[in-house]
């Protein structure tokens, strides 16, 4: 069995945002694929302070991993009979991250999928904003050259009015500054936009308004270098 397992958004928190069987499963599995080896071990030792991290395996499957690569990474699971886990740098496994590849091969291979529930700054984000939950789109990163950033935007704007539906999108932590700046430059003044960050974390901050009143705030939340969502509609 392949179990993805979620792992927190914000240093500190896994006791308030990890259910028990998350904990449970990272108490026993003897096998974990991960997006970032030093973050996953860390968060075992977190988690299950008794393991020691020398007797688990570790496997790297990120953005830039092979078909290869991923398809190898899960055949202990048929030759050895053993269970794995898949543990993303923060959040749910599978959701804008390199899990997806090898939940696709485990489904190939016949092998059994179990997602565990565990926080998710996408939905998060969805639930507090305001916006239409029943109809969002996730669109990743938006582009990184100004020209073609403003035209995504503009009509990802003009398709949330269109269709009703919610628009999300992250970006490089210490890039947020600008595209918040873009995002209130070039969608209609009464688009609502959702702003948040540090989600689950004791810095939290959520806020959902038209853009026509955030162009009037007399500040707006800095962003530089903290995790954040975005994401608006009417």
């Amino acid at each position: 069995m392949l179990y993805l397992l979620p792992t927190p958004l914000a240093e500190g928190t896994a006791p308030q945002v990890l259910p028990p069987q998350v904990v449970a499963a990272v108490t026993w599995l003897p096998y974990f694929l991960v997006e970032n080896l030093r973050t996953a071990r860390r968060f075992v030792k977190e988690v299950a302070p008794h393991r020691v991290i020398e007797d688990i395996r570790f496997v790297l499957i990120d953005k830039d991993s092979t078909a290869a690569q991923v398809k190898a990474a899960l055949e202990p699971l048929l030759k050895e009979n053993i269970a794995a886990g898949v543990l993303s740098e923060a959040g749910c496994p599978g959701i804008a991250d390199p899990g997806a590849a090898l939940a696709q091969e485990a489904h190939r291979l016949g092998l059994a999928v179990r997602p565990l529930v565990g926080p998710s700054s996408i939905l998060l984000t969805l639930m507090g904003s305001g916006l239409n939950g029943q109809r969002f789109a996730f669109h990743g990163y938006l582009p990184i050259e100004k020209a073609a950033r403003i035209a995504a935007i503009k009509a990802l704007d003009k398709e949330a009015a269109q269709r009703d539906q919610s628009q999300l999108c992250i970006e490089t932590p210490y890039r947020n500054d600008q595209l918040l700046s873009d995002l209130l430059a070039h969608l209609s003044p009464s688009t609502r936009l959702c702003v948040a960050a540090d989600l689950t974390a004791p810095t939290e901050y959520l806020r959902t308004l038209p853009v026509a009143e955030w162009r009037r705030l007399p500040a707006l939340p800095p962003l530089h270098k903290r995790p954040a969502v975005f994401a608006w509609g009417k």
